[in-house]
């Protein structure tokens, strides 16, 4: 799995199974958000949409529960 971590200045930094890939940012869909589930083709990077909402929704279950537990 890929994610974007962040973007610094004109560099994207990527998160990935073998640890952090910086890239240009141009080289990523123009719009790409930082925590985005990133897929590499033939044709470039692209955003997989459905692993991305999957994701966020799960992050935010978590956090919905660390903020119950901690009531």
């Amino acid at each position: 799995m890929t994610i974007l971590e962040r973007f610094e200045g004109d560099i994207a930094v990527l998160e990935t199974e073998n640890g952090i890939l910086n890239i240009p940012g141009h080289q990523l869909p123009e719009d790409a958000r930082e925590g985005d589930i990133l897929v590499r083709s033939e044709n470039g990077w692209m955003t997989d949409k459905a692993a991305t909402a999957a994701r966020r929704a799960a992050m935010k279950n978590k956090l919905r529960r660390r903020i119950r537990k901690n009531d």
